[in-house]
């Protein structure tokens, strides 16, 4: 059987240097082996917070970030979650293969909730991870590039699958998960990088609020630059963001930059940082937002093909 690759963000804010080396650059590599979907997730931008803020602004700017970094409408099929109903009406059956308690202690729910901006914590929240198996499952996807933090959602897909085809017989595949060269990259603040929580470099940042950005990143009080990610983590999150930018092990750079201190650090970063993005930022520029809704509605179109044929065969294969 074929590869075919699911992928796709929510359009909550502007995609970063953790997307890039966590999910980006595979999907890059991988539109020229195998077929690929991209889904822009507007309906789980609802899941953590009260109103989805300037969705439209948001998608479009996803797309171009999608532009930036190398992904070829021509070799991807690049769809919005609203535009496809029949996806969406996978999840009523999908439930019901899962508990309650299973949702509940889902991890990446967990940690959605506690930096969620609800007054209140929604049930779309705890449908989430199986939405998400719908997203992958509607196309048959086998392979899902994916951040560490992003695993047990994936676990919830294989289980959907696992269990339908139990009960109904033999439709989905079990995808598998695909790691990036960097799989959790953290924030600038050592925390996890995150669009909604200010420590991330965004993929469209100028040089100059890249610079600013860097400067504010944590560090420590000792002078000497060394590389240790359990003692000094947020000096080792730099190099090591410094050494992915470079393409250079961050233990070396450790050692060139010596007793050079904080200051010497954060100016190779920032130098690094800047001369990786030079090339998107200029790519960006390249496109339009007329370019991005043609690009939508041929990929809407094709997509809705595929959820129409696997919507048939879930109703065919229980009996509906």
């Amino acid at each position: 059987m074929n590869d075919l690759v699911l992928t796709g963000d929510r359009p909550t804010g502007p995609l970063h240097l953790g997307h890039y080396f966590g999910s980006l650059a595979n999907r890059v590599r991988l539109q020229d082996a195998c077929p690929m979907y991209v889904l822009v997730a507007d309906y789980q931008v609802i899941t953590d917070r009260d109103v989805p803020g300037e969705i439209q602004r948001n998608i479009t700017d996803l797309l171009l970030d999608y532009l930036a970094v190398g992904i070829d409408p021509a070799k991807v099929t690049i769809f919005q979650h609203s535009a496809v109903p029949e996806l969406n009406q996978l999840l009523l059956p999908f439930l019901s293969l899962v508990s309650v308690a299973e949702l509940r202690r889902n991890p990446t729910v967990k940690d959605e909730i506690a930096h969620s901006s609800q007054q209140a914590v929604s049930g779309l929240m705890f449908t989430y991870p199986v939405h998400q198996a719908a997203d992958i499952l509607f196309c048959k996807g086998t392979l899902v590039p994916v951040g560490k933090d992003q695993l047990p959602h994936l676990e919830v897909t294989r289980m959907v699958a696992r269990r339908f085809n139990e009960r109904y017989g033999e439709v989905f595949p079990l995808p598998e998960a695909m790691m990036g060269e960097q799989p959790l990259l953290k924030g600038l603040d050592g925390g996890k990088m995150s669009k909604s929580r200010g420590n991330a470099i965004a993929l469209s940042a100028t040089e100059d609020e890249t610079a600013a950005l860097i400067r504010r990143a944590r560090t420590d009080s000792e002078r000497l630059i060394t590389f240790e990610e359990e003692r000094r983590p947020e000096v080792a999150n730099l190099l090591t963001l410094a050494g992915l930018c470079l393409g250079r092990p961050p233990r070396d750079l450790a050692e060139e930059i010596g007793d050079g201190g904080a200051a010497v650090l954060k100016g190779l970063v920032t130098e690094a940082v800047n001369e990786f993005l030079r090339p998107i930022r200029k790519r960006r520029r390249e496109h339009t937002e007329a370019d991005v809704r043609r690009i939508l509605a041929e990929g809407n179109a094709v997509a809705r093909e595929r959820a129409i044929a696997t919507l048939e065969e879930v109703r065919a294969a229980m009996g509906f």
